[in-house]
Order: C-alpha cells, then sequence, then structure tokens
C-alpha cells in the first residue's frame, strides 16, 4: 500500500506515463548515457573474468604444472557456462583472453586446463596487497553498513554477495570480523545454517557522518557559492545523462525535493508519516541510504539485485530499481551483461573514478589486460601447449 501511495507523489521524469507503462517499458525509456555504457561493455565481461579468476584462485592446483599455479580444468568451467553466462562455451571465451588466462594440455589427466598468465596472477596480488593495506578502511565500511540497518545487523549471505564490491577480503570472516570482535558478532540466523552478523559495540552517531555531508560543506565553503545554506542543507549532487531533456515542470520537482527535509541514513528512522510530506521523506531517506551504499563501493557501482537483499534491513519498502530510474540526476542505471548495474554518477566523469583508490586501480590492470583481447600476440593459428613445454610455446605461440 505504502508504495502505491508513494508513487502518486515520487519525482519522476515521466511521472504522467509511469502509471500507463510496465515495469521493463520503464526501463527501456530511461535515457541513456553513452559514457556508461560503453564502460559496461567492457565491464559485463570483465565480471565474467573476476568469477572464472575466484574459481582458479579457489581451486587447488590439481596439475603438474612446473610452475605450481592454481589451474582448473576445462571441462569443469563449461558444464559451468550458463551460470557464468559464457554463450559460447568456457573455451572460446577463455581465447578471447589469452593475457589473462592461459589453457594448457595436462598428459597426467589427458584433459585441458586453464590457469591465470603471470601478468593476472601478478595484478591478484596487487589486489590483494591493497585490500589487506586497507583493512581500516574494510571495516570502516562494514561498521557503516551495519550503522544503517535498522536492528544493526545484517544477514552473512548478503554481504557474501557484496564483499568484491566492498573491498572485503577473501577471508573476511576470520581477518575482520573474528580479529575485530569489540565490534562485530556472528549471530545464528532465523533459518537453519544461516548467520547474521550484528554490530556489538555502540557507534558515537556524531563519528558517522554521511558522504553527501561532506559534499554540503565543501559546496557551502566555495567562494562563488550563491546557493542558500538552507537549501543546500538537504540536497544531493545532480548530474543529469548528456541530451536528457528536462522539463520545467521536471526542474521544479527536482527543486522542490531537493529542500524536502529527511532522516539521514545513520539516524534513528522513527515512526513513518503517511502524509504527503512524509511519504516523500520516507522515499528520500531510502535515495540517501542506497547513495551512501554506493559511496562505500570500492568502484562506486553494484549490481541491483545484490544490493536489493539489504532493502528490507535497512527499513525499505521501495522497489529497489524503479528508485534508481526516479533520479537519474544521481544514480544511472545500465542494463549491459544481463544485468541491472547502478552507478553513482558523481563518482565518475568520462568513465574513470574521480578519485580512484588503490584497489579499484588495481582492478583497471586487469580491464586494460582485458581490453587488450588478442592484440600484442603474433597472429596465425594457437597451438595447445602441453605441461613440460617452454612458458614462450604457450597460446601465444605461432606456427
Amino acid at each position: 500500500m505504502a508504495t502505491q501511495i508513494l508513487k502518486k507523489f515520487t519525482l519522476k521524469p515521466a511521472s504522467a506515463a509511469r502509471s500507463k507503462t510496465t515495469s521493463a517499458e520503464y526501463v527501456a525509456s530511461r535515457a541513456r548515457d553513452p559514457t556508461f555504457e560503453k564502460l559496461m561493455d567492457k565491464y559485463k565481461n570483465l565480471f565474467k573474468v573476476f568469477s572464472i579468476q575466484d574459481l582458479i584462485l579457489a581451486h587447488p592446483t590439481t596439475s603438474t604444472t612446473t610452475t605450481n599455479h592454481p589451474s582448473i580444468s576445462i571441462d569443469f568451467l563449461n558444464r559451468l557456462s550458463q551460470k557464468l553466462h559464457l554463450n559460447r562455451g568456457a573455451t572460446h571465451f577463455l581465447r578471447k583472453y589469452p593475457h589473462i588466462f592461459d589453457i594448457f594440455y595436462e598428459p597426467t589427466k589427458s584433459q585441458p586446463f586453464c590457469k591465470l598468465t603471470d601478468a593476472a596472477l601478478e595484478i591478484s596480488r596487487q589486489e590483494s596487497e591493497a585490500i589487506n593495506a586497507s583493512l581500516h578502511t574494510v571495516i570502516d565500511r562494514l561498521v557503516r553498513l551495519l550503522s544503517m540497518s535498522i536492528s544493526k545487523s545484517l544477514p552473512l549471505r548478503a554481504i557474501f554477495k557484496v564483499w568484491r564490491e566492498l573491498g572485503l577480503p577473501d577471508d573476511f570472516e576470520d581477518s575482520v570480523i573474528a580479529k575485530n570482535s569489540q565490534l562485530f558478532a556472528l549471530c545464528d540466523g532465523n533459518e537453519p545454517n544461516t548467520h547474521t552478523l550484528k554490530l556489538v559495540s555502540e557507534i558515537p552517531r556524531n563519528t558517522l557522518v554521511a558522504v553527501v555531508e561532506n559534499w554540503r560543506v565543501i559546496e557551502c565553503c566555495k567562494e562563488e557559492c550563491s546557493v542558500d545554506r538552507m537549501e543546500i542543507r538537504y540536497s544531493f549532487k545532480h548530474g543529469h545523462p548528456p541530451g536528457m531533456r528536462l522539463r520545467k515542470n521536471f526542474k521544479a520537482k527536482v527543486k522542490e525535493w531537493q529542500r524536502l527535509p529527511y532522516i539521514g541514513p545513520y539516524e534513528e528512522m522513527g515512526e513513518k508519516k503517511r502524509t504527503k510530506a512524509g511519504i516523500m521523506g520516507i522515499e528520500k531517506r531510502a535515495v540517501g541510504i542506497f547513495h551512501e551504499f554506493l559511496s562505500l563501493t570500492v568502484e562506486k557501482m553494484v549490481e541491483v539485485e545484490k544490493i536489493s537483499h539489504f532493502r528490507k534491513w535497512f527499513g525499505i519498502d521501495l522497489n529497489t530499481r524503479d528508485l534508481f530510474l526516479d533520479h537519474p540526476g544521481m544514480f544511472y542505471l545500465s542494463t549491459k551483461g544481463k544485468r541491472h548495474t547502478v552507478f553513482l554518477r558523481e563518482a565518475y566523469e568520462k568513465g574513470c573514478l574521480i578519485e580512484p583508490n588503490p584497489v579499484y586501480e588495481a582492478r583497471r590492470k586487469l580491464h586494460d589486460l582485458l581490453v587488450l583481447g588478442r592484440r600484442g600476440l603474433p597472429t596465425g593459428g594457437c597451438k595447445l601447449r602441453s605441461v613440460g613445454q617452454n612458458e614462450d610455446d604457450g597460446i601465444g605461440k605461432r606456427r
């Protein structure tokens, strides 16, 4: 019921048409941003690379390779092709990126295997080092995430879904949670074999400041700032897609929404008011929470399906995807790669993070190897290397 009432009042670029369209049509009608679309063209394959890389690194060394690198059989990856969205099979995908994956034949097992190239393995090591060097930031992210929850707790399975986005170590249960028992505790969940991560330490509210507050302070301190300080008190940074038609009525609604008071992501929610202003305040609180959530991620982006797992724990009753679509000045929703991915618009410029971090920079190196494709390798028919052959006789060697 609350969602239906909210649809009547919430800000939408085409509010008149919204009620007459299906959810799929609403997604399709969004204003496209070429910069983010081009970025997602690369990311949709990078996500697949990450999945295969994780499988390889998590798999014990099952071959007799002289380098003793972790490896995995091609047959195993082929069985997971559908789940990994490898439409033409694992082998075809792996051969597209020889700077990342090395396919070789294992005589003792009479089948082909795959491992990471030295360059990809080095990038993975750099990423792990960057994560381990920023454990204090990781702890702060978990504290903030739990502090946004109404019960100051979250299901562990939901955190597992965004462990990469949050820059958590592979073993964060031991290296972060168990080693900081003064902050975190794992409790049994409501369902069998489930666990809940709980914040056990009382965190003073004045120590948790939302990221948007920093922007507001900077805006107010600008010498050329002509905006009323009271007007910017509840505002968010906006930057609409290029070419998006901003009608006068839409601009007026944005201005009204910007001035609307709301409860911040780290404040107690209190009782929900069913007035027009109260319902719009609930929506703005949800926007503030998702804005803060995306700000906590390494790359300021996350899959909508993953962030939806936190919705009820944050006390949000609204459709997550529609909320992002309703605020194109703050978020950009991409549908490439058979997934809905949301970006924090203000964090990006020309397809790159404005304020990069070491973990992001390490991942960008893997992205650069992906962009290379097969470039930089001799042309001709490829030869499958067997274990024991010279490394120069690998997938890049030509007859």
